[in-house]
């Protein structure tokens, strides 16, 4: 679905019960601090890692990941893999800064302030959402779901559903906001509503989501107008 008219007062009384967000991509423009470390681990071994290869990884979690890079020459287990690639970006977080996505942190303060519960669900190590999640000055997250603390990475809906429990709720009343494919069809299948903010690669238009252009200028009753077009029609079944 497209991006839904301005909240109304009637909108205002329909927070969910928790906004679960993805991190990269989404939080934090770090994409382009994985692709350079993963085009730096490649060649390393010879090998030859492209801009195409590269976008292939977005959303994916960093074990499938790893698995993709071992195919493309890397002679290094999996597990070493997510680990030195995890240190290369947290060394260029803490070199470069955190790039911070147009509008998140507004948008997670407007929630916080609505007292709306919060969860992070990322691909990404615990260690390295928690030096993020650090460097915002309010408290922005009940609880962080990391690439490292499920069994099924997205596109799986473990992580959202993970999540949803962790914060003793039903995930059908939730929503999630996404930047890739593989995030959208993991919260999708979670049964939560998702809001898809396009940013490496393109989402198109879906029945299965609601699609903002940029999260810049976006509210809490923003997020309510999407909850309320939930209501408009029956509640699909979560995923188990």
């Amino acid at each position: 679905m497209t991006s839904p008219l301005p909240a109304t007062a009637s909108d205002r009384s329909h927070l969910p019960a928790a906004v679960l967000w993805d991190m990269d991509g989404t939080l934090v423009d770090t994409e382009p601090y994985w692709m350079a470390s993963e085009e730096e681990l490649v060649s390393s071994f010879g090998g030859h890692w492209t801009h195409d290869d590269a976008l292939l990884l977005v959303g994916q979690g960093l074990w499938t990941s790893a698995e993709i890079l071992r195919s493309h020459g890397v002679e290094m287990e999996a597990d070493a893999i997510v680990s030195w690639l995890t240190d290369r970006v947290q060394h260029k977080l803490e070199t470069e800064g955190v790039p911070w996505r147009p509008g998140a942190r507004e948008l997670l303060s407007s929630l916080r302030e609505r007292g709306v519960r919060t969860a992070l669900v990322t691909m990404s190590v615990r260690r390295m959402a928690e030096q993020i999640v650090a460097q915002i000055p309010f408290d922005a997250f009940d609880l962080i779901v990391s690439g490292d603390e499920v069994e099924q990475p997205k596109p799986h809906p473990e992580p959202y559903l993970r999540a949803a429990r962790l914060l003793e709720i039903d995930p059908r009343d939730a929503v999630a906001i996404e930047d890739s494919l593989v995030g959208l069809a993991s919260a999708v299948a979670s049964g939560a509503m998702a809001i898809g903010v396009p940013h490496i690669v393109p989402i198109p238009e879906s029945d299965e989501h609601t699609l903002w252009t940029t999260l810049a200028g976006r509210t809490a009753d923003d997020i309510a107008a999407v909850a309320a077009a939930r209501t408009q029609t029956p509640k699909a079944e979560a995923s188990r």
